[in-house]
């Protein structure tokens, strides 16, 4: 009898067309911000922690600031680049342009938004040395992102300056950087959060204050401490509990000369990392955006992303077949010319096209398809019979989109 309840289950499951399956590992994600840790001085210092998680999956350099001198060219500043990753998007869409966090446009779900959609009944949390990071950002309980609710966090140390004493020399954000780690790894080993984010800031306060230095490879190798305590706590769950993580870690932006400060379009300011333990596709040897992480992680959760969210993502995911990235466009009076990187699948793409950008204010963009391209070409020029001042174009991958927004150079 029991055998042919277990039997009913499963042929259930497989009618009502579930992805779930029963025999696979647990999949979890966890993405770390380690705030404004240029390239050179990631290499330069021991961090063994880091190395051990680059082993197993990779380093690759990769950048932020949108495209320099473009439609979607995104401030260096640390909450701009946050949201790039949460939002796969850049500036321009997600506006967010500096740390106030002022106008974010929510129309554009976090990755922690689209997770709840596809799971509500599975985790997330936040472990931060930035309140705002949950609270504006991320937007819990807010309105306008349906009252998002995180299942963990531990965050807002910094707003309590009699037991975290401010100091010049940023002791106190030493401190709580310490203690969010810790409290993260714990969580993680006793609770294994589903979908985490751990953001950690000492790293940006000693470049702001003593540039390049000693005192910032200290700060360097401290969080590297702190990012094993939390590897620990992975490499724990995954023995134990059979699950499988994604760890991915990142920073927010690179530092111009010096090493002092950032913001602008230098190719210091715009040089970051990221580092995972598991293996990239080809895309990432191509110098990945911050926002490819999002449908990077979305990707490895089997996140559902709607179609009309999905063709606006700025990013491509750096796991699974790659098909292409790093698309560009020209506009010129009736003659759209697209090229792109391509990686030897031989398929086609569609492409789409609308003049308006509605979904900025919630509402839907009416496109138009265009035709065909070979992807191998890497290159097409469509006569659009017709003149638009703007064009946001969209190639249909076979798995994803990819977009340009152009404007009309004639």
């Amino acid at each position: 009898m029991k055998s042919m309840h277990i039997k009913t289950i499963l042929v259930t499951l497989l009618f009502l067309g579930s992805t779930f399956d029963l025999f696979a590992q647990e999949r979890k994600a966890i993405f770390i911000i380690l705030d404004g840790i240029q390239r050179e001085l990631l290499k330069k210092n021991p961090t063994p922690n880091m190395d051990e998680i680059a082993g197993r999956g990779g380093y690759h350099e990769a950048y932020v600031g949108g495209e320099a001198g473009g439609y979607s060219e995104t401030p260096t500043i640390s909450a701009v680049g946050y949201n790039s990753l949460l939002t796969g998007v850049w500036v321009n869409k997600h506006n967010v342009k500096g740390n106030g966090i002022r106008q974010p446009n929510y129309h554009y779900w976090t990755i922690f938004r689209h997770f709840k959609e596809s799971y509500p009944h599975r985790t997330s949390a936040v472990y931060s040395t930035w309140l705002d990071n949950r609270t504006k950002l991320v937007g819990e309980n807010l309105e306008a992102t349906g009252h998002l609710q995180l299942d963990y966090h531990f965050d807002g140390l910094e707003v309590d300056t009699l037991g975290y004493p401010h100091d010049e020399e940023s002791e106190y954000i030493k401190k709580i950087d310490q203690e969010v780690a810790a409290y993260a790894a714990t969580d993680i080993a006793q609770k294994a959060p589903d979908l985490t984010w751990v953001y950690l800031q000492y790293t940006d306060n000693m470049g702001h204050s003593f540039g390049a230095s000693p005192e910032m490879d200290l700060g360097i190798q401290e969080a590297d401490r702190q990012v094993g305590m939390i590897w620990s706590a992975i490499k724990e769950r995954e023995e134990k509990f059979d699950e499988e993580w994604l760890i991915t870690i990142t920073t927010d932006h690179g530092r111009g000369e010096g090493g002092f400060h950032h913001g602008g379009q230098t190719e210091e300011e715009r040089a970051t990392w990221i580092i995972s333990n598991q293996s990239f596709n080809e895309i990432a040897s191509n110098t990945p955006g911050i926002v490819d992480l999002f449908p990077t992680i979305a990707n490895y959760m089997h996140i559902g992303i709607p179609k009309n969210q999905a063709m606006e993502v700025d990013g491509v995911s750096l796991l699974g077949e790659a098909y292409a990235s790093h698309l560009k466009g020209t506009l010129n009076g009736n003659l759209l010319n697209l090229n792109w990187k391509d990686y030897g699948t031989g398929e086609k793409v569609k492409i789409w096209a609308t003049p308006t950008n509605q979904f900025r204010y919630g509402n839907s963009d009416l496109y138009r398809l265009l035709g065909e391209a070979d992807l191998a070409k890497e290159t097409v020029e469509l006569d659009l019979k017709m003149k638009y001042d703007n064009l946001k174009v969209v190639l249909e991958l076979p798995e994803g989109y990819m977009n340009v927004w152009l404007k009309n150079q004639d």
